[in-house]
């Protein structure tokens, strides 16, 4: 499952919830008939439910799922996170990911230098932030162009202009 976004407060008294997204274009989920939902995001109970609505909502977003039609079953749905198949998501853009396809990646540097293993992603703002392990050590690496200089998910490595030492 890759996770979506996590429902965060009921809104209104017809069975809506604001959702937290965890991407950058939420308006694309809307395609999709059903979302899963699960009390945790490592969850092996994920269920599926079928989307009654969903809508941009000023700086966020609504939505509403079949069965839920007031604030007492919109409370019970509160902290559950959001998630879809990998296969039942849009495809990415082109220089776009999915997070979860970027976890798990070797990090190389331009020297042929491995940093390490992606194990999480940070979402600052301004930009995102690739966590990458290695033994003890840990590097934060900003997501932009002027750092990542290839991503090849089929080939399970991404390419950076980043020294060994920094």
């Amino acid at each position: 499952m890759i996770v979506l976004g996590r429902i965060v407060a009921p809104y209104g008294v017809a069975g809506w919830v604001h959702i937290h997204p965890f991407g950058d274009d939420p308006a694309a989920w809307k395609n999709m008939p059903a979302w899963w939902l699960a009390p945790e995001a490592e969850s092996a109970s994920w269920q599926v439910r079928a989307l009654a609505g969903f809508k941009a909502h000023g700086d966020g977003w609504v939505a509403r799922f079949d069965g839920v039609n007031d604030r007492s079953g919109a409370e019970a749905l509160k902290g559950f996170y959001l998630g879809a198949p990998r296969e039942a998501l849009p495809e990415a853009g082109n220089g776009e990911y999915y997070w979860a396809d970027l976890v798990g990646l070797a990090m190389v540097n331009l020297e042929g230098e491995a940093l390490g293993t992606v194990v999480s992603l940070i979402e600052t703002g301004a930009n995102d932030v690739l966590v990458v392990q290695e033994g003890e050590t840990e590097r934060l690496l900003p997501f932009v162009d002027a750092v990542v200089k290839e991503v090849d998910v089929p080939g399970g490595t991404i390419r950076v202009d980043w020294a060994r030492d920094w």
